[in-house]
C-alpha cells in the first residue's frame, strides 16, 4: 500500500463520520426552510403523501452527497499537501 493511501485512509474514515453528522444538521436546516416544518417526514408516516416523502428523501440524498463530496475532496487535497501526491 502506498503512502498516500495510508495517509488518506484514516482521514477518509473520520471525514466520512464528520460528513454524516454535518449533512444531518444541514438537511434539517434546509428542510425547515423549504417546507416550513420542523421535522422531515419518515417514509412510513401514514399521514404524509408520496410527493412529500420522496422530495424529502431526494433532498436528504442531495445534501448528504454534496457534503460528502466536499469533505472527501478536502481530505484528498490535504493528503496531497502532506505527501505531494494525490491519493488513489
Amino acid at each position: 500500500m502506498n503512502t498516500q493511501k495510508l495517509v488518506y485512509k484514516p482521514i477518509g474514515m473520520v471525514g466520512g463520520a464528520v460528513a454524516g453528522a454535518v449533512a444531518g444538521v444541514a438537511f434539517k436546516q434546509v428542510w425547515r426552510i423549504v417546507s416550513g416544518r420542523r421535522e422531515a417526514p419518515h417514509a412510513t408516516d401514514p399521514t404524509k403523501g408520496w410527493t412529500e416523502i420522496l422530495l424529502a428523501a431526494a433532498l436528504q440524498g442531495a445534501v448528504f452527497g454534496l457534503v460528502k463530496a466536499a469533505v472527501d475532496r478536502g481530505g484528498a487535497h490535504g493528503v496531497k499537501a502532506l505527501t505531494g501526491s494525490w491519493p488513489d
